[in-house]
């Protein structure tokens, strides 16, 4: 008998051509990105060579000390057995670039050396760190002449600012409080050059606009770097002192435990990012036609939220209840999420219960915080007529609230295979119309706010051809780009058209409607979704079976 022959799935076929292709070579390092780092090298340069200089009085015992000191802190990195420690286990997320630097050592080298013996001693350490992907030698390069730049501006800002009898220079002249001013002064020039420096890498290699590249960096180094200056502050104090170089060693140790516990919480939030990770593709999987809408409304319900001024710990929290408000589509059967056709009353009963199941899965994962509240809620309405209890106004959480506004949002501008998007301005005009008894009215002002501010992007989320393009009634995209307005099919119908006697704004009851899997009460493309069939095909006769549907309350 001959071997079954077993047709491999798409899956499977598609993961054995990406095995055999080629590996992809790495992308080309940009002509303009090569003469940036060529002109910040030279610079670098050129700064350093006046310590080589002969008769030049280069305190060099320092230099070698210091030198060798940041190569020693820079080694654990390149260590498979240490670094192991730092970074996490094979597979996982890295730590942020700079989370093992040891700039307290560069920064005590800007207090004690002149300029141009400091920038040599950043040197050593940065052609010797770690680097993640190639060109390993350009890469390296480049950050030894950054360092050696920032040193140097440094050590200049620290020597203008210094007092002459600090630092232990005069006999009757304390440490402090007059160091304070020039180690404040150097940490933050040293600040600035990086940072200037690195928004200009961003600018040339990944050819960012100038005010792209530059944006936040200030913001997120000015921080870390002044704690960093007052540990090169401290050691630098040491250093001059009667203890000697070897005391000011002492300060590394609580350095090293502060960089492995930053670490660790970055190993945390990654094994996070891969809880939710899998979460959402079990949901894409199992609900395959809103592949993406789960990303696209915790963008959404993020947007809402900067708006009305949460903070950034608040902001991530939305976020992760935007990704998984539908996670509880898990603990509904495959055969009522992908059915042809209008549900049954029981099969609406199983679909609304997805809020309860998504709130008992995520109900043990503590680092969502008020995330799960947001799952268990979403469905619910201003006017108490939502589920699962029917909670009415300020009763339903602020989470909840920004949840079903972007949900419903992306579900009316999101193209998929069996439904085309509505532009984003038709879209905010039905949140508008049933805002105060479907949504919070302030969620939708903060969405339009953001969307008049930043825009919005849409893409088909599913993997199946998107549907021909209407014979009549096709507009073109609106204003924001958003997509096209579709033509209201047999059996479809538009959110804001109520059939007559329905009193729900934004959806029908009618058998047209797929209840439960629509999204915050709107349908999920922003027409019914019972009507045009789960699998993408239209059903032609469902408008004709809505009007015998005993789900429909006209």
């Amino acid at each position: 008998m001959g071997a079954k022959v077993i047709p491999r799935s798409r899956t499977a076929r598609s993961q054995a051509a990406a095995r055999s292709k080629p590996a992809q070579r790495p992308r080309a390092v940009p002509r303009a990105a090569r003469a940036y780092v060529g002109c910040v090298l030279l610079a670098a340069v050129a700064l350093g060579l006046p310590a080589l200089r002969p008769g030049a009085a280069t305190p060099w015992r320092t230099v070698l000390l210091l030198a060798a000191l940041y190569v020693v802190c820079e080694l654990p990195a390149r260590c498979r057995l240490i670094g192991r420690a730092f970074r996490g286990a094979p597979g996982s997320a890295p730590v942020p670039p700079g989370a093992g630097s040891f700039f307290p050592v560069l920064l005590a080298a800007g207090l004690l050396l002149p300029p141009s013996a400091a920038a040599l001693a950043a040197v050593p350490g940065a052609l010797l760190s770690r680097v993640e992907r190639p060109p390993f030698a350009l890469r390296r390069t480049w950050r030894a002449a950054q360092l050696a730049l920032a040193v140097w501006a440094a050590a200049v800002v620290g020597q203008a600012l210094q007092r002459p009898g600090a630092l232990g220079r005069g006999p009757d002249t304390p440490d402090f409080p007059y160091v304070l001013l020039p180690a404040g002064g150097a940490a933050l020039a040293f600040c600035l050059v990086l940072t200037a420096l690195d928004g200009g890498i961003r600018a040339t290699a990944e050819q960012l606009p100038p005010r792209t590249a530059w944006r936040g960096l200030l913001g997120r180094s000015v921080a870390p770097h002044a704690v960093h200056g007052l540990a090169g502050l401290m050691m630098a104090v040491l250093w001059r002192s009667s203890y000697g170089p070897l005391a000011a060693l002492f300060v590394l140790l609580p350095m090293y435990i502060s960089c492995w516990s930053f670490a660790q919480y970055h190993r945390e939030r990654a094994a996070h990012q891969a809880t939710i990770r899998a979460l959402v593709q079990a949901v894409d999987i199992k609900d395959r036609y809103t592949r993406g809408h789960s990303e696209r409304v915790g963008h959404a319900s993020v947007l809402i939220a900067r708006e009305l001024g949460m903070d950034e710990p608040r902001l991530e929290v939305v976020r992760f209840a935007g990704i998984l408000h539908d996670v509880g589509k898990l603990g509904v059967p495959t055969r009522v999420l992908r059915k042809d056709g209008p549900l049954t009353p029981e099969e609406r009963r199983v679909i609304e219960l997805h809020p309860e199941y998504g709130h008992e899965m995520v109900r043990g994962i503590g680092f969502l915080g008020e995330a799960r509240t947001a799952i268990l809620h979403h469905h619910e309405r201003m006017d108490g007529s939502g589920y699962p209890y029917g909670l009415k106004g300020r009763q339903i959480p602020e989470y909840a609230r920004v949840v079903a506004v972007a949900d419903a949002f992306d579900a009316m501008t999101s193209t998929r295979s069996y439904s085309r998007a509505r532009p984003v301005g038709t879209a905010l005009a039905e949140l508008e119309r049933c805002a105060g008894t479907q949504f919070d009215p302030r969620m939708v002002d903060a969405l339009a706010r953001a969307l008049h501010r930043h825009g919005w992007q849409t893409e088909v989320t599913a993997d199946e051809p998107s549907v021909p393009t209407p014979r009549t009634g096709q507009a073109g995209p609106d204003r924001t780009g958003a997509g096209r307005a579709r033509t209201p099919g047999a059996g479809t119908e538009r959110p804001g058209v109520e059939r007559p006697g329905t009193e729900r704004p934004s959806t029908s009851e009618s058998g047209t409607e797929r209840p439960g899997t629509s999204e915050s009460g709107t349908s999920e493309s922003g027409t019914s979704e019972s009507g045009t069939s789960e699998s993408g095909a239209v059903n032609a006769t469902a408008e004709a079976s809505a009007a015998a549907s005993p789900r429909d309350p006209s």
